[in-house]
């Protein structure tokens, strides 16, 4: 897996797309995207399975929904997983990346995780008995944002981010992390902070210990209840894709492990998820 664009470029040139131009997407270019995800990787070791759509050469594709949430959109990226431990994670990391590699070429896309009819997509793409929590269309963006995308932007305040005193943290969960104590690693902070999640919850949380970089989800409550999975963990993964690639961009080395919980007391709804240990 090989990046040859600026993290921070990308991740500001990421938004969620919901009206497209009625253009598909030109075959070489759908080459290079298929090319890019069969190199795609993640650090926990889990399998993530993509799946292609084109709509506009089906039967019956009125039935392919998305409630009015995605206007003018011709193909669409699937991904399905076995559910275990860290799997979801594992998707959230390696569509972020795929996310920001089309962000980077202009291509638009937007995460789906509820506002999608699962089964007609599941269907059309021909997937198995794996999970099938989320799907992107992907394409070139529209200039204007239609009436429905516009009010659910702005129903989950879709531009803004919570501060870094609220995010990130020193020791304990009582002391915040401030940018200058974060040192070279601010920057990689910075880009989580910027990273998409479900309703834009930003559920990630971190905590500098001993040296090393704890990540935890804030569960937020009764937001999963609607699923069969924490979809929230697909946002971890989106968390972790953020801060790796910034790290690398910058020359750092580390890897991820999910055998260094720390002794801390947690606030309420806080979970371990795993943690960054610099080399």
């Amino acid at each position: 897996m090989k990046m040859n664009f600026s993290i921070e470029e990308a991740v500001k040139k990421r938004y969620s797309v919901r009206n497209y131009l009625e253009q598909p997407i030109e075959e070489e270019i759908k080459a290079a995207v298929e090319s890019f995800i069969a190199s795609l990787s993640n650090p926990f070791g889990k399998k993530v399975n993509f799946h292609y759509l084109d709509p506009s050469g089906m039967e019956n594709q009125q039935k392919l929904g998305t409630y009015g949430v995605i206007k003018g959109a011709k193909q669409y990226i699937g991904t399905t997983i076995k559910l275990e431990p860290l799997a979801l994670e594992a998707l959230g990391y390696e569509m972020e990346v795929l996310i920001l590699y089309l962000a980077n070429k202009g291509i638009g896309t937007c995460w789906l995780g509820g506002t999608f009819n699962r089964k007609a997509f599941a269907n059309a793409m021909k997937v198995g008995e794996e999970l099938f929590p989320i799907i992107t269309p992907y394409g070139y963006p529209a200039e204007k944002k239609h009436l429905k995308e516009r009010a659910m932007r702005k129903m989950i305040n879709a531009d803004q981010r919570k501060d870094w005193k609220e995010l990130f943290f020193d020791t304990d969960f009582q002391t915040p992390l401030t940018k200058e104590a974060a040192g070279d690693l601010a920057f990689s902070l910075e880009m989580v902070r910027l990273g998409p999640s479900a309703s834009n919850k930003q559920p990630w949380r971190i905590l500098r210990k001993d040296n090393r970089w704890h990540f935890y989800e804030y569960k937020e409550p009764g937001y999963s209840k609607s699923f069969p999975y924490d979809i929230q963990r697909v946002d971890m993964g989106i968390a972790a894709a953020h801060f790796e690639l910034a790290v690398k961009e910058l020359g750092i080395d580390g890897e991820f492990d999910t055998a260094s919980k720390p002794e801390v007391e947690l606030p309420k709804h806080m979970e371990y998820c795993f943690s960054w240990i610099q080399a």
